[in-house]
């Protein structure tokens, strides 16, 4: 025999030079790397085609949303059905997912055949079928009586909108494929059932299954294999997130950023996309390498009256042998210069071109080599082997199995041929897959990625050189990538029931995520309570016999007026609620053009001094304001001052503050009970350098509202939402019981930070306030505050975050030790994550801070979802208790309609995305009568000071009190 004639002469040098003639003769199959990358680059660009809305119409590779928002994170569990419907035959899976302690899968399986007589008949009949063999299954196994959810692999084409309403295209028996409606009519697959393009699959099992009456299940998942495979795989490695099919056809799915994906509404989170690249080149962007050999492919597989009959090989049961089938010519050019479908035929048609021009089998054919389909791509798997003997051997048989009398020149000639197109298709493989893989990288913005490709397909599965080629390319192609591939083992039946287990996870994490974050959901009709709460609250304060007892203690400012335009002259201003203080010279000019000009100097408080003697503390004060003067070229001038001075005073006029109590670290001896003006004049006859000719005590929210009064007049209330809370406005004279005199306004430091010390939030309060007021330094004070301001929505989010982790409903149940410190959440993180498209990355980067390292996508959106209801309810209640403002305001001066200005402050508002927004729809919609305007403040506590005392020099000199 040849075989061992073949074995005994066989030599390396023979070897090499039939090698390098086949080469020579075959050189366009053979790509370089810097091909390969330009055939990525191109992917790539097809990609963006799919995904932008605009492009996609027209775009080759199709990137179809699957609806399949998360992978596997090994909580999942239950029993689940799957149904994995791809050709003649389909199986019915009863899939058992266990997590308890260790991730474990059980299946039990059972095949069902389809009669062509019903492939080919009505759809009613072919979907009671299916029912019917589901019922079988179900009896089986006893389980007829109970409701599991079902995945269903339907591996033809479909439009799908949600993951359980898939409406078919048009039948097929390959994988799905996004084709026009046109060619699809006159191409099928062997299915013709009737009355089902067009109409929604799921609906249509239902409905069978309805008719029987005798069981029911819930359909919650339809998928295609591809999809189904990265499932598969992704339950055993949750890096898994790239599912890739090379068997009789090829595909690939990946999972995709939700604000890539244009053809869909949202922005957040992923998806997986189905990319159907097997039609990549179809709009020619491949002309240039494909060869006469691929056209002739074409060209055989759209001959009428010809039926292509290639016999697959290894083939499961998502990919069923594919009978009576043609293809159009210009479709699937990707997938028929890598697939297994067309693989054998290739080689087939190189041997015929090469026998015909007399460089192998002498120039003889045979009838055999010239049948389309006769070169089994099994064949390739036996040839293309590392063992170039058995390779040799493999070839000679199949050659004789086709009538030919090979040579051993003719062997290691048809064992190359098989070598450059199997390398070919992998290494066109890789270049694509590279596309994926640096699309996935870019979205998370990774130095270097590291993921999983889960694998599928007689192609990869038996053709070992091919996966060997395919993995060695991809790696050489993207370095920065740590990729391992996975190969799936249970094929799109455990992939369907995944999905659905996922979905399962995720509908009953999800019901229980919303049920906590109902409980910090505000209805309108509960915005009102806290409207008419506060109102109630506002009349008790103003009243003599109450404002012992309320909560919201509406103290008197004796700031009468504001600025009216007329205000001029020079005046200090003294900034002082910290380690550091301010100086500012504030020049005040009238006129048309009125305008202020600020010049200021920032001084340090030594440790000893905030500690020490008051007297002390103020002498360091006055020298300050002294070098101020000096450094101002204004020594020994005597002006105004207004004196910002952020600690608790009781003020009986608006030149004197009693200091109530020390905060912030400062303990200087000698102060509390004292009148810090007093305080101040004292120390600054003591230095005898400069005079104050009048000292005005300031609150910042009062400051607030002056500021904006400059600029527009209609500002009559101040509102700071930053570390704290609080709002001021002007009352009418004679509802102000505190102070004796009714005529005129005078301006109300409501202190509202304080609504709810009495219970009045209770109701309203969550286990969420409760932890953070409990942990607080002062429990039971400032509730409003607590719930509204900055210094305290980080460490909400954080408590909700906790409760979700402890659940199992966040981090897979897995808690860091930095989340667990008290104060870590940031409330500027929650301004962060709302800010842009981009959040999802913001995210990420903010809980690796808090050693959250292995957090998934799912996870940040869930973080984002947590800090948008917390910061929606702080600006929801902040809204509501401003509306109570403004509308008592209005009624105070009996109008129908209230057009007023807001001046507003702090950080919160003015860096957080949608606080302002929300707190204004809010507003809005609780006080309707009342037209709004929000001007944002610009140094309440320096300018706003100035101009409290600009007000008061002017109204003194006017013979105001």
């Amino acid at each position: 025999m040849l075989a061992s004639s073949l074995l005994a002469n066989y030599c390396t040098e023979l070897h090499d030079d039939q090698a390098h003639k086949v080469d020579k003769y075959l050189h366009r199959l053979q790509l370089s790397d810097e091909t390969l990358m330009d055939v990525s680059i191109r992917f790539r660009r097809e990609m963006d085609k799919g995904l932008c809305r605009d492009t996609n119409p027209t775009a080759a590779v199709k990137m179809l949303p699957t609806y399949v928002r998360s992978t596997p994170d090994g909580t999942e569990q239950g029993e689940f059905l799957a149904l994995d419907l791809g050709g003649s035959n389909f199986r019915v899976l009863l899939v058992k997912v266990m997590a308890d302690g260790e991730q474990k899968v059980e299946m039990e399986n059972q095949i069902y055949a389809i009669p062509e007589h019903l492939m080919r008949g009505s759809g009613s009949e072919l979907f009671d079928h299916i029912a019917d063999c589901l019922a079988n299954f179900l009896e089986k196994l006893g389980i007829k009586d109970k409701k599991l959810p079902l995945g269903f692999t339907f591996s033809f084409p479909c439009q799908q909108t949600k993951l359980d309403e898939s409406l078919l295209v048009l039948w097929s028996g390959g994988r799905i494929i996004q084709y026009s409606q046109s060619v699809l009519v006159s191409w099928t697959k062997g299915f013709k059932a009737s009355g089902v393009e067009g109409k929604d699959v799921v609906s249509l099992l239902k409905k069978s299954i309805k008719k029987r009456g005798d069981f029911d299940i819930d359909i919650l998942a339809v998928i295609n294999d591809t999809v189904g495979t990265m499932m598969t795989c992704g339950y055993d490695d949750h890096h898994c997130e790239i599912g890739l099919i090379v068997g009789t056809g090829t595909n690939a799915c990946y999972m995709e950023q939700m604000r890539n994906l244009e053809v869909l509404d949202g922005d957040e989170g992923r998806m997986c996309v189905n990319t159907e690249w097997g039609a990549f080149g179809d709009d020619g962007v491949l002309e240039d390498l494909r060869t006469d050999f691929d056209r002739e492919i074409d060209a055989g597989s759209l001959n009428p009256g010809k039926q292509l009959i290639f016999l697959a090989v290894g083939v499961g049961l998502s990919e069923p042998p594919l009978q009576n089938q043609h293809r159009g010519n210009t479709e699937l050019k990707f997938e028929k210069m890598i697939s297994g479908m067309y693989m054998g035929e290739l080689v087939r048609l190189i041997l015929v071109r090469m026998t015909k021009e007399r460089l192998l089998f002498q120039g003889k054919t045979t009838a055999e080599l010239l049948t389309t389909g006769s070169f089994n791509t099994s064949y390739i798997y036996a040839i293309d082997n590392d063992r170039d003997e058995e390779g040799l051997a493999s070839a000679e048989k199949v050659l004789r199995g086709l009538s030919l009398d090979p040579s051993v020149e003719d062997c290691i000639a048809t064992q190359r041929v098989c070598q450059i197109v199997s390398t070919r298709a992998a290494h066109l493989c890789a270049a694509t897959l590279v596309a994926v893989l640096r699309q996935i990288r870019d979205n998370k913005a990774a130095e270097k990625l590291r993921t999983t490709i889960g694998v599928d397909g007689s192609v990869y599965k038996n053709h070992q050189e091919f996966s060997r080629r395919l993995h060695k390319m991809v790696r050489r192609l993207v370095p920065d990538c740590d990729v391992r591939f996975l190969q799936s083992q249970c094929g799109s039946g455990k992939g369907a029931a995944m999905v659905t287990a996922v979905a399962y996870r995720l509908a009953a994490q999800q019901a229980e995520r919303q049920r906590i974050l109902d409980t910090l959901r505000l209805s309108r009709e509960q915005l009102l309570d806290v409207k008419k709460r506060m109102s109630e609250e506002m009349v008790r304060g103003l009243s003599k016999q109450t404002h012992e007892q309320t909560s919201v203690k509406m103290l008197p400012t004796y700031v009468r007026s504001t600025p009216d335009g007329t205000e001029h002259g020079d005046f200090l201003a003294l900034d002082l609620g910290g380690s550091s203080f301010r100086v500012l010279l504030v020049q005040v000019q009238s006129g048309k053009r009125h305008k202020v000009d600020m010049h200021h100097k920032i001084y340090s408080i030594p440790q000893e001094i905030m500690q020490g003697t008051g007297e002390e503390l103020f002498d360091h004060i006055v020298y300050c304001i002294a070098d101020f003067l000096e450094y101002m070229g204004m020594k020994g001038t005597s002006l105004p001052l207004g004196f910002t001075f952020s600690f608790p005073c009781h003020q009986s006029k608006l030149d004197q503050g009693i200091l109530l109590r020390w905060t912030k670290g400062f303990k200087a001896s000698g102060c509390v009970g004292q009148d810090v003006i007093t305080l101040l004049k004292a120390a600054v006859r003591r230095r005898q350098d400069f005079d104050l000719n009048f000292v005005a005590v300031v609150n910042d929210t009062v400051g607030t509202m002056m500021t904006c009064g400059y600029e527009d007049p209609k500002c009559e209330v101040g509102l700071i939402v930053g570390t704290g809370t609080n709002a001021c406005y002007m009352e009418e004279m004679q509802n102000i019981e505190l102070v004796e005199g009714d005529v005129g306004r005078m301006c109300v430091n409501m202190e509202w930070g304080a609504f709810g010390d009495n219970g009045e939030l209770d109701d309203f309060c969550t286990q969420f306030d409760h932890i953070v007021d409990n942990c607080s330094n002062n429990p039971g004070k400032q509730r409003y505050e607590k719930m509204v301001s900055g210094m305290y929505l980080g460490e909400i989010v954080r408590n909700v975050l906790m409760d979700f982790t402890a659940k199992g409903l966040l981090f897979r149940g897995k808690l860091s030790e930095r989340l667990k410190t008290r104060g870590i959440f940031e409330t500027k993180f929650l301004s962060q994550i709302e800010r842009d498209r981009l959040a999802m990355r913001q995210v990420r980067s903010i809980l690796q801070h808090l050693g959250l390292t292995s957090s998934t996508c799912d996870d940040s959106v869930l973080v984002k979802e947590v800090c948008s209801v917390v910061a929606r309810r702080a600006a929801q209640l902040c809204g509501a208790g401003l509306a109570a403002v403004v509308d008592k305001i209005r009624q105070n001066r009996n109008l129908n309609q209230l057009s007023i200005t807001v001046g507003v402050d702090g950080t919160l508002y003015k860096t957080h995305p949608h606080f302002s927004s929300i707190m204004q729809e809010t507003l809005q919609d609780l006080a309707p009568q009342c037209r709004v305007t929000f001007q944002k403040s610009e140094d309440g506590s320096g300018k706003g000071a100035a101009l409290i005392t600009a007000v008061a020099c002017r109204m003194k000199s006017e013979g105001q009190h």
